[in-house]
């Protein structure tokens, strides 16, 4: 029997990946005023109090999403802290891997490469002296450190930042066929079972058959519908189609896993200060 097939995806409502701008982000989420409370606290759960209040992440006890965050940006501290980074450069490398952030969790399709090609800039934004556009803030041994930290912390557990901080992707599948009722229609009429209390004259087709039928045969088998063949076709035909479907994603997921794999392989290779040496010979 011919059919159209209607394919509707949530996709289609999500953003997709962008292109971001690097732009100098020096004192663009931690003031003075902030970097003088981070300087002020010492310990742990001092440190954690004060990221919690600047960021609106009271709730970080109970909500997971707010203490994913509250991890992310405190090892970003720490990290800054082991590095003796001076207060500029620790803001901004708080910026730049929050930058980064954003730009991941913006969209629930794929879109480390974007993210990745962003960081990179964001990070040689802050080591070339070309003002206004960018500045020579940190060196380059310091700008492979930041790399490497960033790659190994939070490109390594994209997938998983992605899977906390972005809405599900659902697949839904409409089906209508040629020469038959429309879908809701159909729908209505096979799956119109009485509620409790009520009897089967509130149905539009009585299903169960007459007492004296049941008598005479002897049995309480009903009848056949006659559409019971075309629903008996559709619901094989549909199974066969959703089975092929299963495998195609999963196939499609497969691929996508061993290429973000090969990419992460790749980043690590590619190194950081010859990028910088040469930019930084242009005038």
């Amino acid at each position: 029997m011919p059919e159209k097939r209607l394919w509707r995806s949530s996709c289609a409502m999500q953003r997709k990946p962008q292109s971001h701008e690097a732009r100098i982000c020096m004192w663009k989420y931690l003031d003075v005023h902030a970097m003088d409370l981070i300087d002020k606290a010492q310990t742990t759960d001092q440190l954690k109090r004060v990221l919690a209040e600047l960021f609106q992440l009271q709730g970080w006890e109970s909500d997971p999403r707010a203490a994913i965050l509250l991890e992310l940006y405190f090892y970003t501290v720490q990290f800054s802290r082991e590095q003796n980074f001076s207060r500029e450069q620790s803001s901004a490398f708080f910026a730049i891997v929050k930058d980064t952030h954003e730009a991941c969790v913006e969209t629930p399709l794929p879109n480390v490469e974007e993210c990745y090609h962003y960081f990179t800039e964001l990070l040689f934004c802050h080591a070339i002296r070309r003002p206004p556009f960018s500045i020579d803030l940190f060196s380059q041994e310091q700008l492979a450190l930041m790399s490497d930290y960033v790659v190994n912390t939070y490109f390594r557990h994209f997938k998983l930042y992605k899977y906390v901080f972005t809405p599900q992707v659902r697949l839904d599948i409409s089906l209508s066929y040629t020469g038959m009722p429309e879908p809701a229609t159909e729908l209505g009429e096979l799956t119109m079972l009485p509620e409790p209390g009520e009897t089967g004259e509130s149905l539009k087709e009585p299903v169960p058959p007459a007492p004296e039928e049941e008598a005479e045969s002897g049995t309480s088998a009903p009848a056949e519908s006659p559409r019971a063949p075309l629903q008996e076709y559709i619901s094989t035909q549909l199974c066969q189609e959703l089975a092929q479907l299963r495998l195609a994603v999963e196939e499609r997921l497969r691929a996508s896993e061993e290429q973000f794999n090969a990419k992460l392989a790749l980043l690590e290779k590619v190194p950081t200060s010859p990028k910088g040496g040469g930019r930084g010979r242009r005038k």
